[in-house]
């Protein structure tokens, strides 16, 4: 008997492509028929790569022609498999959350360094410099962040928003606030286990109303436990600033807190470290610098992690008394702490336009093995 190709691919478009919705004539998975008397070649590609999806997409093609076409036909099939690249080692999986444009972890490996105050003192200075700013005080053991902003006593309104109730974040000095604090006095401890603190953090995160924003500043609690990663997991993460002070103790934490989100399976790209208390600089003799906690050692630790070094931050009185009362430093026009923190806002904003020219477009993790909370050595 002498087939007919086009009796072999109507015959074909019976057959589904196994994880695709269309026939596999149509959906050009077969490249090619060549017919020459009772026998027949097909060229197909598929893009499952499993063994069961191959034999299945075989076994079908063999019966299909037998039953519809000719039952004794000689049939060859050529079948090759074009599966997606795998991601690059820079990718971050999930979805982009719409509205906000970049979400900046402030980490620090340890306690005191000054991490909230960094991570204020960014935010106004971001706002300053005319864009559109928020952060999620995800410190949910200690937040600070109301204290600083001078809005400790506010709570948030809700908002309908597409027919749904929204958590309206505060709003203060041009920065969107979001903080447990707000929700609790202030004498009461919050006394949870990491699933409930995971749960009050993404309800900050997809209950509230953030609206459009440039940044959306991160202050995470020291450490590398479970709170990063549920917030790693649950939000797509542009970069990670680190913070620490210059001293050993300080560093040897600052260096586990880089070498988390460089973690292969978790991959966050790291903007960069601050060294915060750099120097002390007494109010009477301004020229003059202190190196209390040494001298440059986040900026050295920068350098062997091969991470950029956004800048320093001095140690001064008016930085603690200004978080103390709700203001932040980089609010007092024409100083040097002004002008710290500009120049460390501007590299930090550079960092982040640098990594999108980049790295693959920000999305969140997927945390799927205990890999993700394994110990890692880095150099």
């Amino acid at each position: 008997m002498k087939l007919n190709k086009q009796d072999i691919l109507k015959a074909l478009k019976t057959i589904t492509v196994p994880g695709e919705g269309e026939n596999m004539v149509d959906s050009g998975a077969v490249t090619n028929v060549v017919t020459f008397a009772d026998e027949v070649i097909v060229d197909i590609t598929i893009k499952n790569p499993s063994l069961q999806a191959k034999k299945k997409t075989e076994v079908e093609i063999l019966q299909t022609i037998h039953k519809e076409v000719y039952e004794k036909a000689k049939i060859k099939v050529n079948l090759k498999v074009d599966a997606p690249a795998a991601p690059s080692k820079n990718e971050i999986k999930g979805k982009p959350i719409p509205g906000i444009q970049n979400i900046i972890a402030v980490a620090s490996g340890k306690g005191g360094v000054g991490k909230s105050t960094v991570t204020a003192n960014l935010a106004v200075t971001l706002a300053k410099m005319g864009f559109k700013v928020g952060i999620l005080d995800a410190d949910i053991y200690g937040p600070s962040i109301p204290i600083m902003f001078d809005v400790a006593n506010e709570r948030p309104l809700s908002v309908n928003v597409d027919g749904k109730s929204k958590m309206k974040p505060i709003e203060n000095y041009g920065v969107k606030v979001l903080s447990i604090g707000f929700f609790t006095s202030p004498d009461q401890a919050v006394i949870w286990r990491g699933p409930m603190a995971s749960k009050a953090l993404n309800q900050m995160i997809f209950d509230a109303a953030w609206g459009e924003l440039d940044f959306l500043l991160l202050d995470l609690p020291p450490g590398t436990g479970d709170i990063h990663l549920s917030i790693m997991q649950a939000l797509p993460i542009t970069g990670a600033v680190v913070v620490s002070t210059p001293q050993n103790v300080a560093l040897a934490d600052a260096k586990k807190g880089v070498a988390m989100f460089q973690q292969e399976s978790i991959n966050v790209p790291v903007l960069g470290i601050i060294e915060n208390m750099a120097y002390f600089t007494p109010a009477e003799l301004p020229e003059n610098k202190y190196y209390i906690f040494g001298k440059e050692g986040a900026k050295n630790l920068a350098e062997d992690l091969e991470v950029p070094f956004l800048g320093e931050v001095p140690l001064v009185q008016s930085i603690r008394e200004a978080g103390d009362v709700g203001r932040p430093a980089a609010m007092q026009t024409a100083t040097p702490t002004e002008e710290a923190f500009e120049a460390l806002t501007r590299n930090v904003v550079q960092q982040v336009v640098d990594r999108n020219e980049n790295l693959p477009a920000t999305e969140a993790i997927k945390i799927t093995t205990m890999a993700g909370c394994s110990a890692v050595n880095k150099k």
